[in-house]
């Protein structure tokens, strides 16, 4: 019985590798880095098997999903957590940007699922990490944005599909990692509602043990997706371009 976690190495992903190592006999770790993956098998033991994939690389997807197609598995925990993000305009992105940020938030998430959950058990789990930005549209991380409601209506799909299997769309807001910048330009970003990762992962096992489809970690972050299904989007976005305007 195995977990497997994609971004393993991250802030999240290690987080998800902590809560889970104690419930499988392996947890194979995702990642492109083979020194991260190794310091992770170092700190968590000889459970961790160090899985090494570029999800921004075609066929380096296709090579995991017959990894697991050969193997057959018996999974209970798939956690799709690797993603990237930019703030800027799409003009300003290259097309190789936007083509790997949409091949590692959102395709390889799907093509991950779909070979999986052959092999995921009745109680198993999937959970996929959104983030509470597919809620609403959201100029300058558009691509982001739009690439995480994808995830988030993918999975809610899912769930409905596969009644089996508990699948949960993890949709935290600003989470306290490595990977989100703290200046701009010499000022310090503000995030309201900055969550540590720990409690994101925390809160998305409770809420996947308790079937829902939709984990939102937060008090601040749930209020914010009740505003985004009250406040026209038009406003919304408006607002979001003010709070974010000396940033950009």
């Amino acid at each position: 019985m195995i977990a497997i976690i994609t971004g393993a190495t991250g802030d999240i992903g290690e987080e998800f590798v902590k809560s889970l190592i104690s419930e499988v006999d392996e947890v194979w770790a995702v990642g492109r880095s083979e020194n991260k993956l190794s310091s992770l098998k170092e700190k968590y033991g000889d459970k961790i098997v160090p899985v090494r994939v570029n999800l921004s690389d075609r066929d380096d997807i296709f090579s995991f999903c017959s990894k697991i197609e050969s193997d057959k598995p018996e999974i209970k925990y798939l956690v799709n957590n690797a993603g990237v993000a930019k703030m800027k305009s799409v003009s300003e992105f290259s097309l190789e940007e936007i083509s790997d940020m949409l091949d590692i938030n959102d395709k390889s998430a799907t093509l991950i699922c779909r070979a999986c959950i052959p092999y995921m058990m009745k109680g198993s789990f999937i959970m996929n990490v959104a983030s509470a930005s597919a809620f609403q549209p959201n100029p300058y991380i558009a691509l982001y944005s739009a690439s995480k409601a994808y995830l988030l209506s993918f999975t809610r799909s899912l769930n409905i599909e596969n009644p089996d299997i508990t699948c949960t769309a993890v949709c935290p807001g600003w989470v306290d990692t490595q990977m989100l910048p703290k200046t701009n330009q010499g000022k310090d970003i503000k995030y309201p509602g900055m969550t540590p990762a720990s409690k994101v992962v925390e809160a998305a096992l409770k809420d996947s043990h308790k079937g829902k489809d939709v984990s939102v970690c937060s008090f601040y972050f749930k209020y914010m997706r009740f505003l985004s299904k009250v406040t026209p989007h038009s406003i919304a976005m408006k607002m979001w371009v003010r709070a974010i305007r000396q940033y950009i």
